[in-house]
């Protein structure tokens, strides 16, 4: 599938402070954690490592709303989990655009997997031609963490999610390498002025919000700069810098991964309920249903791993996208996705394509 652009906009790019881009290049080199003084938790483990998130941001056309249908949200921002009702209810009076990604966390005895999924309202576009809108919008990353001993242990690789393809990438230093896939770039780690670590640094387009490594996607004029933490802040304007988000596990009692069965929040496995209710598509070329993705259901259909199992069985794709010196381990510790793993893998063989 083509990778989307966001045309139609007429903006000037504005650079990074030099001061900016400094701590960007100072912080790009891979540092191992100390050594470890007590097991760390897995929300702790998924907080160090989220990223650093630059959302680029249009304000222009009326289904922009003023650049709020780019800010990343909760599934049920507005309230309760109807998919069907996200692109009416986005900006309205009552509802919460404070900043939330969500979170899940799968084990082996060698290494860590944390995919994080952020989450938008909108899927839109502000010009008539070729291209098309929807309702929810669900993009994001994995990232491969190896247990060397340290309290959070070290960075190896990503593969993040842009529309129906997959990029991977390495940070400076990685032992990893390409593999059956070739490694797209570097992932850069920037220092947060929220807490003591560097943070691999992601970037999501405006309007379509594929996510890449930073800077393959950046800030184009108008964006927001958001950083993880347990706290989750709204952005002042579409032009905010320093937007704290927090963290949610997909696993929690009455999660995601929990509602996956929710036929009000999903329309089949792993597919958000999304229809034409609203302007969508009003003006532009048309509005698809059902066409964003959790997790457990992103794929890019070019690639061997099966959709889902980039969340679902990570050290697979791993071994698919990575060529890994030392080996990995393929037998989960923790793994709450295998309990469906069967019914995952036959749903998803089955299963008609979903095209965000």
């Amino acid at each position: 599938m083509r990778d989307r652009t966001s045309n139609g906009r007429s903006r000037i790019a504005r650079a990074l402070t030099a001061a900016g881009v400094a701590a960007t290049v100072a912080a790009a080199q891979l540092v191992a954690p100390t050594a470890a003084t007590a097991a760390v938790s897995r929300a702790e483990l998924a907080l160090r490592w989220a990223p650093i998130h630059y959302q680029d941001v249009d304000a222009t056309g009326t289904h922009s709303l003023g650049g709020q249908s780019d800010y990343i949200a909760k599934v049920d921002f507005d309230g309760d989990l109807n998919g069907r009702n996200n692109w009416d209810r986005t900006g309205q009076a009552g509802t919460s655009l404070a900043a939330h990604a969500y979170y899940s966390v799968v084990e082996t005895s060698t290494h860590w997997y944390l995919t994080y999924l952020f989450f938008h309202p909108r899927d839109w576009t502000d010009h008539p031609f070729f291209e098309t809108e929807h309702e929810n919008d669900g993009e994001g990353v994995l990232l491969a963490v190896e247990r060397d001993g340290s309290t959070y242990g070290v960075l190896r690789g990503a593969v993040t999610v842009a529309h129906s393809d997959f990029y991977s990438y390495t940070p400076a230093g990685s032992t990893w390498t390409s593999g059956r896939e070739t490694v797209d770039g570097t992932l850069q780690l920037q220092s947060s002025p929220h807490d003591s670590f560097t943070h691999p640094v992601t970037a999501q387009e405006a309007q379509g919000h594929g996510l890449k490594a930073y800077p393959q996607y950046t800030i184009n004029g108008d964006g927001i700069v958001y950083y993880p933490s347990t706290v989750a802040e709204t952005p002042s304007s579409g032009n905010d810098r320093d937007v704290r988000y927090a963290l949610i596990d997909i696993f929690a009692a009455g999660g995601l991964w929990a509602q996956r069965a929710n036929t009000s929040l999903f329309a089949g496995l792993g597919t958000f309920a999304g229809d034409t209710s609203g302007d969508c598509g009003a003006g532009t070329w048309s509005c698809s249903t059902n066409s964003a993705n959790a997790p457990w259901g992103w794929d890019d259909g070019n690639d061997l791993p099966a959709r889902g199992e980039l969340a679902s069985d990570p050290a697979k794709l791993s071994v698919e996208y990575f060529t890994v010196p030392a080996g990995l381990s393929r037998s989960y510790t923790h793994n709450p996705y295998s309990g469906a793993a069967a019914a995952l893998k036959e749903a998803a063989r089955t299963a008609p394509p979903v095209v965000d």
